[in-house]
């Protein structure tokens, strides 16, 4: 089993953003849920909103699928749960899996939560570093603290690393006026 990386408590993944070295891909691709009350679905996970949530209505475990529709390369997903706020419906053991297809999904990481209550950066590199390359990432949550029934999942982020320029090295444009006009569009 593997530990999750941590960070500082509650600690933001946009920092990761602001160095200039990872950009999320969240939007690329498409999301599904094996079940989900009304009104906790795939729109409040991606909300960007701390204070909203995916909740599950159904038995476990609770699958999260995403999938991309080109074979992308993901660095980390960094989930924000909370315990304070959701005792027994936050996530105590989740698998992340990724492949091809549903078919031939491979767990890659099975972090173990213990009262979690921020942000969890989970890497999705094996044990050389060596990055994943996927169409397809599947968050599987298999046991809830106090043996809860449903799950809270407030907000997700995937990441990729930034590929640097073909035409030569530059500085990493890293504040924010700066990162306004990084691309061309």
């Amino acid at each position: 089993m593997t530990t999750p990386n941590k960070t500082a408590p509650g600690a933001d993944p946009k920092q990761l953003e602001r160095t200039g070295t990872v950009r999320e891909i969240g939007s690329q691709a498409v999301w599904s849920l094996s079940s989900c009350k009304p009104g906790f679905g795939v729109d409040q996970l991606r909300d960007d909103n701390l204070e909203t949530d995916w909740q599950s209505d159904g038995s476990q475990p609770h699958l999260l699928n995403i999938q991309f529709r080109r074979k992308t390369t993901v660095k980390t997903i960094c989930i924000y749960v909370d315990y304070k706020s959701d005792e027994s419906y936050t996530p105590s053991k989740i698998s992340v899996r990724v492949g091809n297809n549903f078919h031939n999904l491979q767990e890659i990481r099975q972090p173990e939560l213990v009262e979690p209550s921020g942000w969890i950066h989970v890497p999705l590199t094996d044990n050389h570093k060596k990055q994943t390359h996927t169409f397809m990432i599947q968050i599987a949550v298999l046991a809830n603290h106090q043996n809860g029934k449903d799950t809270h999942m407030r907000q997700i982020k995937i990441y990729t690393p930034v590929e640097e320029s073909s035409i030569g090295k530059f500085p990493r444009c890293t504040t924010i006026d700066f990162m306004m006009y990084c691309s061309i569009r």
